[in-house]
């Protein structure tokens, strides 16, 4: 567009796509508060004539028939959308063509135009916003691919841009709210239209092909008046015997019809393009949501099964009476609020035989009311209780249609039209079924992926465990971070095992790659370190065991492990390195940190590789950190990176151990890039200082049974536990004689230790393990062990590398 004369409108090329537009602004009582130089322009009236008076006496939609009726007879009857506009009766943006007659310049004056009304909602007065534009000006124009009949013009994405001038109060207000209007338009499309419509002086109408107005003008309107006219012409050839045109009755209907089934597979297309944006299954509805308001409903409530919003997997058999529904939104274009109280999203409810809405979701097939009747209305409102849905749904046109996958009802969704808007017809029925098969599969799409989802944070959550936070002699904190790529479950774990002699183990594996898979194997690979830590197995026997076990289960099972067992008494580290990272140590006495340099070892899976255990001297308060690879391994960042900011975090202080892990988190996981999942696991080293433990060598002798028994009491008496005495000998006695009765070693070690609770040691040289009998009345042997259950908290059995230990554990009294 050129810039033109000041005070007169640019010159139009034809290939420019604009043409100039009307802007009017009527209030709240149907008087003028803005016309646009675009208004003059059009419809001959000045801003000062036109500002103050009522609209209906400026832009008439009714007057005489023009005696040249052939001319615009086309479009006569139109008016009255328009009027309904003006007068308030209609509360939604509409659109349409009308021919406007009235006074102009003191003269007769008829004038073509399109034009477009939005009910501006807001704080402040309520206002309606008129675009009007000259029709023979559209049809005019021509386009780069030639020139363009009305026709043609149909199926045109319009965006209105409009400027409103400085002397009108509300000018900044309507400008800046231009999205709002045309909710298809970018804000930064609106700051260009605006900026470039005040710096020319004049409002156009852009054509667009990425935008669209909220309704689109019923521009078939025109080929169906002038099919009827036809119609009429050719029955009064036909009546004085004058040959009539083969195409003068069918060929418009036949545009008319192609022209409507364009529009109606443009818009399916314009809804397939909205939706499906996301896996997100509240996302998903929301957008389907609002793919079809205002466009092709006013009103659109959408119900899903219970078992579909709660992510349980497909529901089975057909819905009925007692099939619970789900409220999951309601997008309307009434006042804010209408519908909020009265059917809240959220809401669950079955609905009756006798409803619509189960002969929807029953049959599958969408459902047709024309007119919602007062007796319907009143048997849908039964539904709600203590409230009157009635004057929101009474004499609306209704279609509800079925959302489907695989021939099962997920939901469906019930479309509401204004009273004043034409009703759902049989095209619209056709048109609601296809939208609904396509959003069932999209919301099926994002149904499917949410149950994956679940599925795998349940398997993934069954699968780590629920780690004690404190153990014997020390602390343990963990976290687990699950994959930021679409996979989220991943096959990393950590762990910690009970050992005899106050010992504990700590675990860290990473298992190669992600999903199902790499879990399912995950779970299996922890359940064989827990079963061959409970045999007492040093950290390098432990990690080789492994690596057959996984050669054993298939050729792909491939990870790494990091294991290590804790002695608080001898305060010693065994560690051993299956690939693993290597874990850092946090010495206390000073605040230092350092990565511990282990042998690495292969991957568990590999095969044929020895595996090496070392032992570190620790102190009391040391702190051991244990983590896998997607933690400090970020995709273009050398991994020593990620290693020197985790042995840099971890030794910053912190007020518990939870803390401490926080810390070390945000250090490391906002750098930005990590896809793979995390698992961190951080031991407080606090060891067992020596007088709360207790050792005696007793020979292999009847009579040392007494002799522990009281070697136990007077040792008890010391650390203040006089309350366990009783229960303790008894328990010592029947270890002790256990052994003398049975064992074929030479020498009994006896260790009592204190520490959240008291552990009682039995250490023999013989390797057979001592089992759980039945014992009857008249058996001699078989109760000690029964004894022992029954009293200890907890007790096992392990082998050693000279004999097996018995030992078992009893609950220091409360204080």
């Amino acid at each position: 567009m050129e810039q033109g004369t000041p005070g007169e409108p640019p010159t139009q090329s034809a290939a420019s796509g604009r043409i100039p537009l009307a802007v009017v602004v009527v209030d709240g009582a149907g008087l003028v508060s803005h016309w646009s130089v675009g208004a003059r322009r059009l419809f001959g009236y000045e801003k000062e004539e036109a500002v103050g008076r009522p609209v209906g006496d400026l832009l008439p939609v009714h007057g005489a028939i023009p005696e040249d009726r052939e001319s615009y007879g086309a479009f006569d009857g139109l008016g009255p959308d328009l009027e309904t506009s003006l007068d308030r009766r209609i509360s939604y943006p509409a659109a349409g063509r009308a021919r406007l007659t009235g006074s102009r310049s003191g003269g007769d004056c008829r004038v073509d135009v399109l034009w477009w009304a939005y009910p501006l909602i807001g704080p402040g007065p309520e206002r309606l916003l008129v675009l009007a534009a000259d029709a023979a000006r559209l049809a005019a124009y021509d386009g780069p691919e030639g020139a363009r009949t009305e026709r043609d013009v149909q199926v045109e994405r319009i965006a209105p841009g409009f400027a409103l001038h400085t002397d009108f109060p509300g000018a900044d207000e309507l400008a800046a709210r231009l999205p709002e209007i045309l909710p298809s338009m970018s804000v930064g499309e609106s700051a260009r239209i605006v900026a470039q419509v005040l710096e020319l002086g004049y409002p156009v109408l852009e054509f667009s092909h990425h935008d669209r107005v909220p309704v689109t003008p019923d521009w078939g309107v025109a080929r169906r008046a002038e099919r009827k006219e036809r119609r009429q012409r050719a029955a009064q050839a036909a009546a004085r015997g004058l040959p009539v045109a083969p195409d003068a009755v069918d060929d418009e209907g036949e545009d008319l019809e192609y022209a409507a089934v364009r529009e109606r597979l443009e818009f399916l297309n314009e809804v397939s393009g909205r939706i499906g944006s996301s896996l997100d299954l509240s996302r998903t509805i929301l957008e389907v949501s609002r793919a079809v308001v205002p466009r092709f409903t006013d009103v659109a409530g959408t119900y899903l099964r219970e078992q579909v919003v709660a992510g349980e997997g497909f529901p089975e058999g057909p819905p009925d009476e007692t099939t619970m529904w789900h409220r999951v939104a309601v997008e309307h274009t009434d006042e804010p609020g209408r519908w909020d109280d009265v059917v809240p999203v959220g809401e669950s409810m079955p609905f009756p035989a006798h409803t619509p809405f189960f002969q929807c979701m029953t049959s599958g097939d969408p459902v047709l009311v024309p007119r919602i009747s007062e007796e319907m209305g009143n048997a849908i409102a039964s539904q709600f209780e203590k409230r009157d849905i009635r004057p929101l749904i009474n004499h609306r046109s209704m279609l509800v249609v079925p959302l489907k996958a695989r021939n099962v009802v997920l939901g469906f969704m019930i479309l509401l039209r204004h009273r004043e808007r034409p009703v759902f017809n049989d095209m619209d029925r056709v048109t609601g079924a296809e939208l609904a098969a396509r959003a069932g599969l999209v919301l099926d799409n994002a149904r499917m992926y949410t149950y994956q989802e679940s599925v795998a944070d349940t398997l993934q959550d069954s699968m780590l465990p629920h780690i004690q936070p404190r153990m014997s002699g020390c602390d343990i904190a963990t976290r687990y971070l699950p994959g930021t790529l679409l996979g989220r479950v991943g096959g990393d774990w950590f762990d910690s095992v009970k050992l005899p002699g106050s010992r504990t183990a700590l675990v860290v594996g990473d298992v190669m790659g992600h999903g199902l898979n790499s879990a399912a194997m995950m779970g299996q690979l922890r359940t064989a370190v827990q079963t061959m830590a409970a045999l007492d197995l040093p950290p390098e026997q432990l990690l080789r065991n492994l690596d057959d076990l996984a050669q054993r289960l298939g050729e792909h099972y491939l990870a790494t492990c990091l294991y290590a067992v804790y002695d608080p008494i001898a305060s010693e580290l065994h560690l051993a390195n299956a690939g693993h990272i290597p874990p850092v140590l946090v010495r206390a006495a000073d605040g230092r940190s350092e990565l511990l340099h282990l042998p690495t070892g292969a991957p568990i899976g590999v095969g044929g590789v020895p595996f090496e255990s070392v032992t570190l001297r620790v102190a009391p308060g040391d702190r051991l950190l244990m983590c896998t690879d997607g933690l400090v391994e970020v995709r273009g960042e050398d991994i020593g990176v990620g290693l020197a900011t985790l042995t840099e975090s971890a030794a910053h202080p912190a007020a518990s151990m939870d803390d401490a892990c926080d810390t070390i988190i945000r250090a490391l996981n906002t750098r930005g890039g990590r896809k793979d999942d995390v698992a961190l696991l951080m031991a407080r080293l606090n060891g067992i200082p020596a007088e709360n433990v207790a050792h005696w060598r007793l020979a292999v002798d009847p009579a040392e049974v007494g002799r522990a028994r009281d070697m136990v009491r007077a040792q008890l008496r010391g650390w203040s536990l006089e309350g366990l005495s009783d229960t303790a000998e008894l328990v010592v006695s029947e270890l002790v004689t256990n052994v003398v009765r049975h064992s074929r070693s030479s020498r009994i070690d006896l260790r009592m230790v204190r520490s959240g609770v008291l552990v009682c040691e039995v250490e023999d040289e013989d390797q057979t393990l001592p089992t759980l009998l039945s014992a009857g009345p008249g058996d001699e042997f078989g109760r000690g062990l029964r004894v022992v259950s029954g009293l200890a908290k907890e007790w096992g059995t392990s082998r050693t590398r000279t004999g097996k230990t018995v030992w078992c554990e009893l609950a220091l009294p409360r204080r």
